[in-house]
């Protein structure tokens, strides 16, 4: 596959979506066989971990790999010799670098690192082009949204973690660079920031759509009905957590619009796009879901996975093949009857909770994982909310004295910034699994608060 522009990319993405689902799993094995070997070609890492694999070996029997081996290999993994993960690194500390290329060829994105190894990912020209297809081709689940984003506006924002190189706002800020003439149809806010300045920026610019967390959301939807927040969106798009449905049809009354989510993560892009059924079809075009088991066996259809195995199809820069991520996901086969031809998944989740204190103050779960996990020596965390304003914090870490001075100083400083005196105390405790439910929260409220 040569580099794609992004009219070629409109057109692929287009020309699958007239294909039947045969015609797909053919297009799906080429673009796979394509990326193998050119994988085993360029990366030295692949070249290795496939050395005693075929072109015939079906994807099934090919090795998994995960982010910590990538990280680990990461200048063996790139198909490009010239990127060095110091370098990358030497890049990524100047926030000003957030949306403009490396070498002027790759956008630099990191993940969030929710199961304690952050990811770094490279976008070629290629990659980007593909996701912004998938977005205009694909994001909309019903036309009508898409004549009434156009119709009031087309002002867009983008309210999630703005502090580093991840895949939401650093989009926009590419957008932005590439074409400053949006600036003003074109915006991004930290949802870190006090919320009382995030209702001030959104009623002072009026957004058509807004991107951002469904808890940011549901704090803002108080603020709408307490008459603070006077805005009429023509359309909400969520990401980063599960939207349920309750949460769903509280937001649409609110702001009188459609809301609807997608299924995305950095290493895969939008990997699934929303129907009016609700349901995920996946982008089979563009990326493989494997739904498997704790030992990387595929589960049945119906059945929900421990895990997914993901591979992309659009990116070479750095090859992301039975790349495993920790959701567990349902993938359907039957049909949907929103007349979409692909298979759809539905999605278990993140589950993290709202806090809220006795002053009525309530803080988004994703602002305060977005700050504790920029601390490096933690690798995996749960914060806990107790009465009185006490919140335990669990850590993984291999100097976890200094993991915490920096956790608790961060966190208590954030929360008083937005009006909540808190202390942050260390627990003997391990993060844990809800022995019931076997989910994992990063932020977990007291059941009385």
């Amino acid at each position: 596959m040569n580099k794609i522009g992004l009219i070629k990319a409109l057109s692929l993405t287009r020309k699958a979506d007239r294909m039947s689902p045969d015609q797909r799993n053919t297009l799906q094995k080429q673009r796979l066989d394509e990326l193998i070997a050119y994988a085993r070609k360029n990366s030295p890492y692949f070249s290795e971990l496939y050395k005693n694999i075929n072109k015939n070996t079906p994807l099934s029997e090919l090795p998994v790999t995960n982010k910590k081996m990538l990280m680990d290999n990461f200048d063996r993994w790139l198909t490009d010799s010239s990127i060095t993960l110091k370098k990358v690194n030497d890049f990524m500390s100047d926030l000003s670098n957030v949306g403009t290329k490396l070498d002027g060829k790759y956008l630099v994105y990191t993940t969030s690192g929710s199961t304690g190894n952050p990811c770094i990912m490279l976008y070629d020209e290629s990659t980007v082009n593909v996701s912004s297809a998938i977005g205009v081709l694909r994001s909309f689940a019903r036309k009508e949204d898409m004549s009434a984003f156009i119709s009031s506006g087309k002002k867009t924002l983008a309210l999630f973690a703005d502090n580093g190189f991840y895949l939401g706002c650093g989009s926009v800020r590419y957008n932005l660079k590439k074409m400053p003439w949006k600036k003003n149809v074109m915006k991004t806010c930290d949802v870190r920031r006090p919320t009382v300045e995030i209702v001030s920026l959104l009623n002072e610019y009026n957004p058509s759509m807004i991107g951002c967390y469904p808890t940011a959301m549901e704090l803002l939807a108080a603020e709408q009905e307490q008459g603070r927040l006077n805005i009429r969106p023509a359309i909400i798009m969520t990401g980063g957590e599960k939207l349920t449905d309750d949460v769903r049809e509280h937001l649409s009354r609110v702001f009188g619009c459609y809301v609807q989510t997608n299924y995305s993560c950095t290493e895969g892009g939008t990997m699934a796009c929303e129907c009016t059924e609700k349901h995920f079809h996946i982008n089979d075009d563009w990326v493989i879901l494997e739904a498997v088991d704790e030992n990387n066996s595929p589960v049945p259809f119906g059945t929900q996975s421990s895990k997914v195995l993901l591979t992309n199809l659009a990116n070479r820069i750095c090859p992301i093949i039975r790349f495993e991520i920790t959701d567990r996901v349902t993938i359907h086969n039957e049909p949907c009857s929103c007349g979409n031809n692909r298979p759809w998944l539905t999605l278990e989740g993140r589950t993290d909770d709202i806090l809220t204190f006795e002053n009525g103050i309530r803080i988004a779960p994703l602002s305060l994982y977005a700050i504790i996990k920029e601390i490096h020596e933690i690798q995996r965390f749960q914060l806990i909310q107790h009465e009185n304003s006490r919140l335990e914090l669990r850590l993984v870490s291999d100097d976890i004295n200094t993991a915490y001075d920096k956790a608790k100083i961060a966190v208590e400083a954030y929360l008083l910034k937005n009006g909540v005196t808190a202390e942050v105390f260390l627990s003997d405790k391990k993060p844990e699994t809800n022995p019931i439910s076997g989910k994992y929260k990063h932020i977990i409220a007291m059941r009385n608060a």
